[in-house]
C-alpha cells in the first residue's frame, strides 16, 4: 500500500469528528480522498464509526453541521 506517511499519521491520529468534519468539508478533489489514501481513509473512518456506536456519531454529526 502506498500511502504518504503524514496523511497515514495524521488519519491514524484523527478522532471521528475530525474525519467526519472533514469527509463533509474538504474541497473537491483532496487527496486524501484520492486512490488508495482514500480507500485507508473511508476503512478507518468506518471502523471508528463502530467503535464509538451511533449514538456518539450522531452527536458528532450534530455537533459538525452540514454548513461551514
Amino acid at each position: 500500500m502506498i500511502i504518504d506517511k503524514e496523511m497515514k499519521a495524521w488519519i491514524d491520529g484523527a478522532s471521528y469528528e475530525e474525519l467526519l468534519r472533514r469527509w463533509r468539508f474538504a474541497p473537491s478533489g483532496d487527496p486524501i480522498f484520492q486512490g488508495e489514501t482514500g480507500d485507508y481513509y473511508t476503512k478507518v473512518m468506518a471502523k471508528k464509526r463502530e467503535e464509538i456506536g451511533p449514538g456518539e456519531h450522531t452527536k458528532a454529526s450534530k455537533k459538525i453541521g452540514w454548513e461551514k
